[in-house]
C-alpha cells in the first residue's frame, strides 16, 4: 500500500482535527496547516501525528501541496 496524506488518514479513521490535536498535543492551527499541506512538519511533529494515526512516519505523504513561488524579484531570466 502506498503513502497517504494526513487528511486521508484522518478521514479513513474518522478523526476530526480536534481529536487529532488531543492525541498529538499539537495546536489546532499547526495541524490545520499540516492537513492543508501548507506546513511541512518537523520530525517530532511527524512522529506525534503518525503515532496518533497508528501508522509509521513513512506511511504518510508529507509536504506542501501548493507550489512555492518567488514573491520578490524579477525571477529567472
Amino acid at each position: 500500500m502506498g503513502t497517504r496524506s494526513v487528511a486521508e488518514l484522518c478521514e479513513s479513521a474518522g478523526l476530526t482535527i480536534d481529536q487529532l490535536a488531543d492525541k498529538t498535543g499539537l495546536e489546532d492551527q499547526r495541524l490545520l496547516a499540516i492537513l492543508l499541506g501548507r506546513w511541512t512538519p518537523s520530525p517530532d511533529e511527524r512522529a506525534k501525528v503518525a503515532n496518533a494515526l497508528d501508522v509509521t512516519v513513512d506511511d504518510i505523504t508529507w509536504g506542501h501541496k501548493t507550489p512555492i513561488q518567488h514573491i520578490y524579484g524579477q525571477g529567472p531570466g
